[in-house]
Formats: structure tokens, C-alpha cells, sequence
């Protein structure tokens, strides 16, 4: 699941309109963005299970994706955000980089450990949605759609009330359109990168 988180975004931007789109959708993807480098020097791994394919990947990422790992990182997320958008705008982007955790539990192979280094082997975590690849490609259609629509409908209220006080419509029609390309392009990269197994 790459871009149902980005839906997720989109959605509480609908919600939170005073933290930035950009600052939602990297607070979504924090922990894959911290992945990445431990990925690329070994700390982290990702095994392929079965014929690869949508979540055909074990993911051993002990300290991004543990609970408690995650817990941090949404804290530390939190902070920052309230140190530049306000109280209100900490509290949103803590629990959505934390959220990424949760769709991820739903979706992943028991894969996710409680403490960072999978300290104490304690049971592994994960409803494996990913096994059923019809399943879970509804699921993030649907984060992608529900994400957007709101997001949409938000834009265009302020839009109204924009235009009813003299304000610019064309910027908000730009950022509109910009979003919608973002968010149909992301659909497109996380579908075909779930089916090749490697989101």
C-alpha cells in the first residue's frame, strides 16, 4: 500500500486545511521514507514470499515499522509540525504518521514487531490483507477515492467562499488540478509497484 496512504493525506487535508498537502503526504509516508536508507545499507530488509506480486515481500523493518518505533517517529513528526503549523497541526500529522502503522498492520504478513530491533522476539504483527491482492487493491482504491473526493468537495467550498470574497479562484482551481494529476499519478505508481511486489 503506497498510495492509499497519500489518500489518507488527502482526506485530513479536506479536514486540516492549515498543514500543508506536501507536510500530510510526507507525514503518511514517513516510515517507508526512513525505510529506505536502512534499507539500502542492510539494517532493514525485504524478503519476496510466494511469486512476488501485490505485497509479495516479508518486510523486516524492526525499527520503522515496529509500535513502538512508529510511536517515536509519529511524536518526533508531532513536534516538529507544532513547532512550524501550531498545536492543532501536531496533533494531525502525529497521528497520521502514526496511521501509516495501522493500514499497514491491516495489510502486511506478520511481519511488524512491538519493539524497535524486534527486541525480545516478541509475536510478529500483521492481518495480512496482502494475500488477497483483489482485496486489498479495492482497499487502497478506495483510501485513493474517499482521499480525493473529500479533498475535492473541501477545495471547491473554499473555492465558493473565495470567490465570494473577491479573493484569486484560479489559484485554488490550480492547486486543484495539481492534486488530482498527483493523486491519479500515485494510484498508478503504487498499483504497478504493489503488483511487481515491491510496495
Amino acid at each position: 500500500m503506497f498510495a492509499g496512504h497519500f489518500g489518507l493525506a488527502a482526506a485530513v487535508k479536506a479536514k486540516h486545511p492549515e498543514t500543508p498537502l506536501w507536510a500530510l503526504m510526507a507525514g503518511t509516508q514517513l516510515l517507508d521514507i526512513l525505510f529506505v536508507p536502512l534499507l539500502l545499507s542492510g539494517v532493514e530488509t525485504m524478503v519476496p514470499v510466494g511469486e512476488g506480486g501485490y505485497g509479495g515481500s516479508v518486510i523486516h523493518a524492526d525499527y520503522t515499522h515496529s509500535l513502538v518505533g512508529a510511536l517515536i517517529i509519529a511524536l518526533l513528526a508531532g513536534l516538529a509540525a507544532w513547532k512550524w503549523w501550531g498545536k492543532r497541526s501536531a496533533v494531525v500529522m502525529g497521528s497520521l504518521v502514526f496511521s501509516h502503522w495501522l493500514l499497514d498492520l491491516l495489510v502486511h504478513r506478520a511481519d511488524l514487531p512491538v519493539l524497535p530491533g524486534n527486541l525480545g522476539n516478541l509475536p510478529l504483527m500483521g492481518f495480512g490483507v496482502w494475500r488477497s491482492p483483489g482485496i486489498s487493491m479495492a482497499l487502497e482504491i478506495a483510501l485513493i477515492v474517499v482521499g480525493s473526493v473529500m479533498y475535492y468537495l473541501s477545495l471547491r467550498s473554499r473555492i465558493r467562499k473565495a470567490t465570494k470574497s473577491g479573493n484569486s479562484r484560479p489559484s485554488l482551481l490550480g492547486r486543484a488540478m495539481w492534486t488530482g494529476a498527483v493523486m491519479a499519478g500515485l494510484l498508478a505508481l503504487s498499483l504497478v509497484s504493489d503488483l511487481l511486489g515491491i510496495g
